[in-house]
């Protein structure tokens, strides 16, 4: 009885133990089921959170369940959060979104001052600019406090701001380092190292590609000079010239010998040359006596910026008497020039072929008035300031997935505001790749450039983007222009990895 007992108790267990693994199978296929359903109920709960960041604790619990309080996971999935999420991998079954997505999402954060509601206001006549694109007053409004002011005038939390078309050779105040030590924080002078230059040149201003007229004055020179004290070698030059048997028509004060009672653009386009002799020799400092020669069609003589190329629609189009020693020489070329036709015809060739690029790159600045763009460079650095706080610090400005890596980037046009997104994957982080990044960024949006208005008919283009500079925003426009260059893809890099969530400037031309 005892063996039967045993026996029978045996086959008892055993029976049991089934069941039990029966039960224990159809709850494991049931398993899934259940997973999704809390993954759901997870879901619907946090529903008001970010969905990308639920996504990833999601996936953690889910993790959790089938591995484990351990938590472990591969090498891969443990440094991207991506893994597995459909983010873009399209691996899993889940709604797939971009890197690009989820960047410009994570990347989005709320300035705290809306320059449409609460415009830049500069203490001054009342002016609004409305068509600048950040808001832009001049003036005052009651109860609201200037963000800058002319002058020295101390206005607490106010830029102030210094504003001159004169030359620092005459005016020491416009140096820009003595204006800085005099406390000044934007500088507005005609050098194109100023926060905002404000230089002579306009394609309103000066109708630049005006056509050539005959050139019927007998003397191969026309001279406009009044201020017969300047502090150059101006007057010396002139007289040089005439020593070296330039005849030289003079309407102005100085060796005065015609009646200066004449449209001076309209006299000029008469002759072959004109002195656009400048009262110094100032970088950057060139006045209405270059461009209205340029518009008259009358080959530029100068005596002043020493950088005069970098004005220049082409390098052709201008002789430059850097001292009185070059006076000689220059005679010489004026005198072959005016005897050789097609050789002079060269040095108007701007005028049909059209100005440079680099030309065109500089004058197109003027498009945006000055007072306009003294308020995006204010509104610019309002929100740099902004950006040092803890809410951007915290933006992920790439992503990575596997072995790519995501970059995201910021872009606008030279003259406007508002920044654009645009990405760039690790794989091809180069300077060309940007352009290519920018140009679809821009065309994409049927983008208009800020000069298109501006410049004459004859050399606007077509409606086809010409990238010309691509600039970290922030740089002077002496840098943009003429200094400033990326030296190869990997100096690129280092700037994209040195600096999260860069932003850059587009010369368009």
């Amino acid at each position: 009885m005892g063996g039967l007992s045993n026996n029978n108790t045996i086959t008892t267990t055993t029976t049991n133990d089934n069941s039990n693994n029966k039960k224990k199978r159809r709850w494991s296929n049931f398993m899934p089921l259940i997973v999704a359903l809390v993954v759901f109920a997870e879901i619907a709960f946090l529903g008001r959170l970010d969905m990308a960041k639920n996504a990833v604790m999601v996936n953690t619990w889910t993790k959790s369940f089938y591995y484990g309080s351990s938590g472990k996971v591969s090498a891969s999935e443990e440094e991207d959060p991506f893994v597995g999420l459909g983010v873009g991998d399209g691996r899993s079954g889940e709604v797939v979104e971009s890197c690009e997505d989820w960047l410009e999402r994570e990347d989005s954060v709320v300035y705290s001052r809306d320059f449409r509601r609460d415009p830049v206001l500069v203490s001054g006549p009342d002016e609004e600019w409305k068509s600048c694109s950040v808001g832009c007053n001049f003036g005052s409004i009651p109860d609201r406090k200037p963000d800058a002011s002319f002058g020295l005038l101390r206005v607490a939390g106010a830029a102030t701001v210094l504003r001159s078309m004169e030359s620092s050779h005459y005016y020491a105040e416009n140096n820009i380092a003595q204006a800085r030590r005099r406390g000044y924080n934007v500088i507005m002078t005609t050098s194109l190292s100023s926060d905002v230059p404000v230089g002579y040149f306009s394609w309103v201003e000066y109708n630049i590609m005006a056509p050539l007229q005959p050139k019927t004055e007998s003397a191969l020179a026309a001279a406009f000079i009044s201020n017969c004290g300047a502090r150059n070698f101006r007057l010396q030059a002139l007289e040089l010239l005439e020593k070296s048997k330039i005849k030289i028509d003079s309407y102005g004060g100085c060796h005065h010998n015609r009646d200066g009672r004449v449209d001076k653009v309209d006299t000029l386009k008469r002759y072959k040359f004109s002195l656009a002799f400048e009262n110094s020799n100032e970088e950057d400092y060139v006045t209405e006596k270059f461009f209205q020669s340029l518009v008259a069609g009358a080959v530029p003589v100068v005596v002043g910026a020493p950088n005069i190329l970098d004005f220049a629609p082409s390098p052709e189009s201008f002789l430059h008497i850097k001292e009185a020693n070059d006076v000689p020489s220059v005679a010489k070329a004026m005198l072959h020039l005016a005897e050789d036709s097609e050789a002079y015809n060269q040095t108007v060739r701007w005028k049909y072929d059209g100005p440079s690029d680099s030309f065109k790159a500089l004058v197109d600045m003027a498009a945006v008035h000055s007072s306009c763009r003294l308020c995006i460079h204010l509104a610019t650095k309002i929100r740099e300031s902004e950006e040092k706080g803890p809410e951007f610090q915290k933006r992920p400005c790439k992503c990575t997935r596997g072995p790519e890596t995501f970059y995201h980037l910021y872009v606008r046009e030279r003259g406007r505001f508002e920044m654009e997104s645009i990405f760039m994957r690790s794989s091809n982080l180069t300077l060309e790749a940007m352009k290519s990044a920018v140009l679809a960024k821009f065309k994409s949006a049927n983008h208009v450039p800020v000069w298109k208005e501006e410049r004459p008919k004859s050399i606007r283009g077509g409606d086809e983007l010409k990238v010309y500079r691509i600039h970290p925003v922030g740089l002077t426009q002496r840098e943009a222009l003429y200094q400033f260059r990326f030296s190869s893809n990997d100096d690129f890099r280092s700037y994209i990895d040195s600096h999260p969530c860069a932003k850059f400037e587009v010369i368009f031309v």
